[in-house]
């Protein structure tokens, strides 16, 4: 064993490096640069008026990218810097998913919004939903002063949301601006232009803690008068009287959506079938699922003499614009109530039916009747005729049994107490004491 000054060093004192052991490197200082700089084969040429760099990329693959530079030596610079960053994004030294988002996060939000268009115009969603998700999207970031990705904040939305509050604006009016926003940052996450979701963390109003229009079925009993002054009505937003008759039935028959009810064409409906019925395009569903709703024999009928002269793809109904429908449907109840009062020659009894809510579109609870209340009566009416809320829910095209029972379950006829008494059918006999 040797001791001494020397002992374990040189024979000069100093100290000796341990040896190192066979099928191992040495540690280098500075691991980034040694793993760049020992993979560097970079070159520079000149094409035309421009200098080019050639480097291996982070697949290691030979790729060639025009520089700005004026001098071959600075291209040579540029493509010995670019050829390092991709060995070190190679070797794991630089995170290439932090480098992109750090990137992304540098353009502009009206950028990112663009492409988040392109989606959606991909996955076939309707222009109308495109538009609406884009000016909800711009609003928020407008109202917050986000500029570039990176600006986006939960603390700016958070004082936007509160903004609508202040505003007296509805739980359903802040839901749809924060669904819009938070579905943007939910694709830039998965698309990896952001590294985690700043708005993950934000919950939405449910709009039925908060309805500002809770709405009513239009009665059985004013049906009949409805029906009656629209065969003999005067044409309105282009549509004759006949022809919005049919289009009430319809929606009350089907449970369709005004916007299911625009998109029809005369070959989507299956009338002489034999069991008649009306398709509907999975574009242009809620749900984006195709269906098929049945109808009554005499409505097909009906039908059928309304696109007689039509061809397949002529739409069914000749509708107005939305916020002219519901004008429609009103000035339809206003002539209907106008007839039934005029109807009662009996002056107090005239007089009591002035003061109901019969017809009118406002009841007296607050509920309004608008033109989605003809699908809400189509679920109300099955209900009350006591039809199995499981097939109701296949009617309307609901996505849970929940939904249906909070909706139509109150309106079956006498269901308390019919299951109350049938608790007596499977109870045993009672034992009779001597």
């Amino acid at each position: 064993m040797c001791v001494g000054p020397n002992a374990g060093g040189n024979k000069n004192g100093r100290a000796r490096s341990h040896p190192v052991a066979p099928g191992r490197t040495r540690s280098h200082p500075d691991t980034a640069k040694h793993i760049a700089r020992k993979s560097i084969m970079a070159s520079a040429y000149k094409r035309g008026n421009k200098y080019y760099a050639s480097f291996k990329d982070e697949r290691g693959q030979w790729v060639s990218k025009v520089t700005d530079c004026v001098e071959k030596k600075d291209a040579l610079k540029q493509a010995r810097k670019w050829e390092a960053d991709a060995a070190m994004r190679r070797s794991g030294v630089i995170d290439s998913v932090s480098e992109s988002a750090e990137s992304q996060a540098k353009r502009t939000i009206e950028s990112h919004v663009a492409d988040f268009e392109a989606k959606m115009k991909a996955a076939r969603r309707s222009e109308d939903h495109i538009s609406r998700t884009s000016k909800f999207i711009r609003e928020i970031c407008t109202h917050s002063g986000f500029e570039i990705l990176g600006d986006i904040r939960a603390d700016g939305v958070v004082q936007y949301t509160a903004s609508l509050i202040d505003a007296d604006k509805s739980a359903r009016t802040v839901e749809s601006r924060l669904t819009a926003i938070k579905s943007f940052t939910k694709w830039l996450t998965e698309g990896g232009k952001l590294l985690r979701d700043p708005l993950a963390g934000i919950k939405k109003p449910s709009p039925r803690s908060d309805r500002r229009h809770e709405r009513r079925m239009l009665l059985p009993k004013e049906w009949p008068w409805l029906e009656y002054v629209l065969h003999n009505g005067p044409n309105r937003c282009g549509m004759t009287g006949k022809e919005r008759c049919l289009l009430y039935e319809t929606a009350i028959e089907t449970g369709l959506r005004s916007k299911e009810l625009r998109s029809l064409t005369r070959g989507q409906l299956l009338l002489h079938a034999d069991r008649p019925a009306i398709t509907v395009k999975a574009r242009s569903t809620k749900n984006k699922t195709a269906a098929k709703q049945y109808v009554r024999a005499d409505l097909a009928d009906r039908l059928q003499s309304l696109i007689a002269n039509k061809t397949t793809k002529t739409p069914v109904f000749n509708l107005p614009h939305e916020t002219s429908i519901a004008k429609m449907l009103r000035a339809d109840l206003a002539d209907a109530r106008k007839a039934w009062l005029k109807q009662e020659r009996d002056p107090d009894k005239r007089a009591q039916r002035e003061e109901s809510d019969f017809l009118e579109p406002v009841n007296d609870a607050g509920e309004l009747l608008d033109f989605h209340s003809m699908r809400h009566t189509c679920g109300a009416w099955l209900a009350i005729a006591g039809t199995p809320l499981n097939v109701v829910q296949q009617v309307m095209r609901h996505s849970t049994i929940t939904l249906t029972v909070d909706t139509y379950g109150h309106l079956l006829p006498g269901a308390t107490a019919d299951a109350i008494d049938q608790l007596s059918s499977i109870q045993e006999p009672s034992i009779q004491l001597a």
